[in-house]
């Protein structure tokens, strides 16, 4: 049985099917990380007091780093398979994965101090608030990973099936990279920097 509109665009919303379904999906995570930048707000301005300094600013703004260059590499992941370049698409996506990696060893890094110092979620609202978005956001970011690992191996079999309906899942994988990417630059200054 052929499912339509894998490949070409519906025609009433101009989308492939898997590119709607990871807009609605990024839709309610819009709603979900919307949720916890409004409690932060709302905890901080009722704060009396709020800590400045807590964070480690370098290892924050290396991870920015990271994850900006982890979204070039997955654009070019994309536009390899765009122009038939096989090779490179795996290349890129591979050091997409390894940037994501890397993200996750410096939040290991940056955890494993503040465990050490005892600022745990119990310490303050602030480290409440700073775990769970952090924390949140590092479970999506492994999520990411397992998805480019699965297009990387078992799932890049499509790519001889139907290299079409392959470079769309690649596209759709990069639109909630990017995301997750534009989180992280929200979640950089307000934790780190304010």
């Amino acid at each position: 049985m052929e499912i339509p509109y894998t490949v070409e665009a519906r025609p009433d919303t101009g989308l492939h099917n898997g590119k709607l379904g990871i807009w609605l999906f990024l839709a309610s995570e819009v709603m979900l990380f919307g949720a916890l930048f409004s409690t932060y707000i709302l905890l901080r301005v009722g704060a009396t007091e709020w800590p400045h300094g807590e964070l480690s600013v370098w290892l924050g703004a290396a991870n920015t780093v990271i994850l900006i260059s982890s979204s070039v590499t997955m654009v070019m992941a994309w536009a390899s398979l765009k122009l038939n370049d096989w090779g490179k698409h795996r290349l890129y996506l591979a050091l997409t994965i390894g940037l994501a990696a890397l993200f996750l060893v410096n939040k290991y890094f940056e955890y494993s101090e503040h465990l050490a110092n005892k600022e745990s979620p119990a310490h303050s609202t602030f480290f409440a608030i700073y775990w769970t978005l952090t924390g949140l956001h590092g479970l999506h970011i492994i999520g990411g990973m397992i998805v480019m690992g699965y297009l990387l191996g078992p799932g890049a079999k499509l790519w001889k099936k139907n290299p079409e309906q392959f470079a769309n899942r690649i596209e759709a994988t990069g639109l909630y990279w990017h995301f997750m990417d534009l989180v992280w630059i929200f979640l950089f200054p307000v934790l780190y920097l304010l």
